[in-house]
Order: C-alpha cells, then structure tokens, then sequence
C-alpha cells in the first residue's frame, strides 16, 4: 500500500537556525519557509538525491506542534511521510485493519499542495505517520 518515504519532519524551536545547520553545514539545498496557519506551521523542506527533511517550527502559541517543542526544547523527530496512490483507499484499508486516523479522518491539504492525513503512533510501534497522495 504505501510507496516510498516522501520525508522526515523535524520539530526545531528555530526555524532559521534549523535551515543554516542544513544548508551551511552540511551542504543542502534548502526552500524558503512557508507559513502554513491552516496547520499551525512554518515549514522548510530540506531537498535531498533520495528524499527530503521537513523542518517544522509552530506558527503560533496554538499550533499542534507547539506542545511537542514544550516537551522536546531542543527539537527532534516528529513523523515520516510515505506516499499513497490513493489516500482514501488506503485509509479504508487501515481503518478496516484497526488503524485510527487522527482528525475527522478526511485529507487536509498538506505542504506540498496534495492530500495528506496522519495515522495514530499508537498503532504504528509509536510513530507517527503522515500519508500523501501522490
């Protein structure tokens, strides 16, 4: 069901210390940051030969990711994105094998102007997984 690893988002309390670390010190090309306040996040993408690194920093006191940085000062690992061909097939295959989508279960759209929804850590060995449709 899901195909490659589209990205890996990382929470940083700084967005434009985060970018530096990737561009200036190792060497990556890196995007102009992106308000996103339906998500309640600025976000970077960090591209890469195979991939690309997400970097996160919350867009307001509000922001789902704002209790995560409360909890992880220093920034961390937040979730890994794989892509789908068709989100709502896959989200009624994993709800039909037990798996719960958080929110009302519809796709928002995401960064990269695609559908997206996120799966229960819970339920995936403690990760949470972002799906978009590609």
């Amino acid at each position: 069901m899901i195909g490659k690893l589209n990205h890996v988002a990382i929470v940083v309390p700084d967005l434009a210390a985060g970018s530096a670390i990737y561009r200036d010190t190792l060497g990556a090309k890196v995007s102009a940051p992106v308000n996103m306040p339906e998500h309640g996040v600025t976000t970077v993408f960090v591209e890469l030969s195979n991939t690309k690194i997400e970097l996160l920093q919350p867009l307001g006191d509000d922001s789902p990711i704002a209790k995560f940085l409360s909890r992880n000062p220093d920034g961390g690992m937040h979730h890994v994105c794989y892509e789908v061909a068709d989100i709502i097939m896959a989200r009624d295959n994993l709800v039909a094998a037990g798996a719960r989508v958080l929110g009302d279960g519809n796709p928002k759209i995401g960064a990269h102007n695609k559908p997206v929804l996120f799966l229960h850590p819970k339920d995936f060995c403690g990760t949470l997984i972002e799906l978009e449709q590609v």
